[in-house]
């Protein structure tokens, strides 16, 4: 964060000095929320969670070397007071983001936004100073949060949107206005919260409605939802996707032999091949999202082409793919779960276990509830249980109570009858079996809502190793 004193902060956020005595103290380390990652000069949040209270920790994080508290109420050590910290956080954000004049690249979507997040900042890294949002703190806390974390010599700020509800990314792209907006696609998750895909669609379109005249639209030409929200901005539009007229387009899409995918890449300024680090297909999009940006930041093709080479995850759990020493791998991609990226979960699956099928091995796809979904939970469910056995993956086990038993569910009516499905009933059980019986050559993927905690099936199958594991 830029040095502001205790005097500027006040004044932006209209909060009231208390226990203050030098007004002319510098907040120079992080805004934070946690008061053990306070640093030396930093400005501690105090929120009241549902489990803790912020404020609470106010003078253990002064004591560890904040500067002062942001609080809705005194504390007894130097503290500014607000109405309402969330909304004191996001003032003061928006005049940190004016003040460096960095330009800020917004994204939104229902799938594919951190992944895509993640290409984006090391793309943009390997021209100028960038700094993003850390895993998928995207909502009205943690925005802020990322934009704070900001310097005098950042050049991109790259900031993931999500969406509760319509007016949530108006809200946040207010914050932080963005010169670049970005919206990979309109899908089913959050489907029970907006009731249909028509009114998730309308919550991210507000991203475009935000962008200056002489900002930059990047829409998905393959999603008609995104495609249509040309109409919405005033700011010029740039399409990306595999579609004949897209700006920024892949060419040639294929799979590598253990599920990588390759293409052409073609921008207006040429041409040139991309191999990804990244495993499934469906990255091809999320990389064509991130290549479109780079390009309206003056990145050339070959450039956009070997940096998008080079990438990897920098997410947890996010189809992290990693070989145990006996030869199994483990696919944790239990962040998070919504349809579509059920579905290109278990087509990367399939593709990197074509080679472990011929030597032998077998596909486990270990799956857990997709929350959100209201009313079209039972169908998604057992369409993702009736995919499953459509791709020929080897085991199929259905983790957790009702969702789970409606996967399994539609794995049994699309013909598996046998051992190809089963139903447990929570993670241990889960590791239990597959303990018991994977086998060098096998490959498991394991994803669900984060809600289900379904990681913890992942981490224990590599626990049980010895030696370390490779990650890929």
């Amino acid at each position: 964060m830029i040095a502001l004193s205790l005097a500027e902060i006040a004044d932006i956020v209209g909060g009231q000095p208390h226990d203050t005595p030098d007004l002319s103290v510098l907040v120079t380390g992080p805004v934070v929320i946690d008061s053990r990652e306070v640093r030396q000069g930093s400005l501690f949040a105090a929120f009241a969670g549902e489990r803790a209270d912020g404020h609470d920790f106010a003078r253990r994080a002064v004591e560890a070397g904040a500067a002062a508290v942001l609080a809705a109420r005194p504390v007894g050590v130097p503290a500014i007071v607000v109405d309402d910290v969330v909304s004191a956080l996001g003032t003061l954000a928006r005049n940190v983001v004016e003040r460096l004049g960095t330009t800020v690249v917004a994204l939104t979507g229902s799938a594919g936004k951190t992944s895509t997040k993640d290409l984006i900042a090391q793309l943009l890294e390997r021209k100028a100073p960038t700094v993003w949002t850390p895993g998928s703190l995207n909502n009205e806390i943690g925005l802020p949060l990322t934009a704070l974390s900001a310097t005098p010599e950042t050049r991109h700020l790259v900031l993931e949107m999500g969406a509760r509800g319509i007016g949530h990314i108006h809200y946040l792209a207010e914050l932080t206005p963005p010169r670049i907006g970005l919206v990979l696609n309109v899908g089913s998750a959050h489907l029970g919260e907006f009731g249909s895909r028509e009114a998730i669609a309308q919550a991210k379109g507000e991203l475009v409605e935000v962008l200056p005249e002489d900002g930059v639209a990047v829409l998905n030409a393959d999603d008609p939802l995104v495609r249509a929200m040309a109409s919405r901005t005033k700011a010029r539009v740039t399409l990306f996707g595999e579609a004949p007229d897209a700006d920024v387009r892949g060419e040639n899409v294929r799979l590598t032999d253990d599920g990588r995918p390759a293409f052409a890449l073609r921008t207006p300024t040429g041409c040139s091949d991309v191999t990804l680090r990244l495993y499934g297909e469906h990255h091809v999009s999320n990389a064509l999202a991130a290549a479109a940006v780079a390009h309206e930041l003056g990145m050339s093709v070959t450039e956009i082409a070997d940096a998008l080479s080079g990438a990897g995850t920098l997410s947890r759990w996010r189809m992290e793919v990693t070989e145990r020493p006996d030869g199994v791998t483990v696919v944790n991609d239990a962040y998070n779960a919504n349809p579509e990226s059920m579905r290109a979960a278990l087509r990367a699956l399939a593709a990197m276990g074509k080679a472990s099928r011929a030597e032998g091995g077998r596909t486990w796809a270990v799956l857990g509830q997709m929350a959100e979904l209201g009313d079209a939970s039972l169908a998604e469910h057992d369409a993702v249980g009736r995919l499953a056995v459509r791709l020929n993956v080897s085991k199929l086990v259905a983790v957790g109570g009702r969702e789970a038993s409606w996967l399994q569910l539609g794995a049994y009516n699309e013909g598996s009858w046998g051992e190809e499905s089963v139903h447990v009933s929570d993670a241990q059980a889960a590791v239990d079996l597959l303990r018991s019986e994977l086998r060098p050559g096998d490959v498991v993927l394991v994803k669900a809502s984060r809600s289900v905690g379904l990681e913890k099936v992942a981490l224990a199958l590599l626990e049980t190793t010895e030696g370390e594991v490779a990650v890929r």
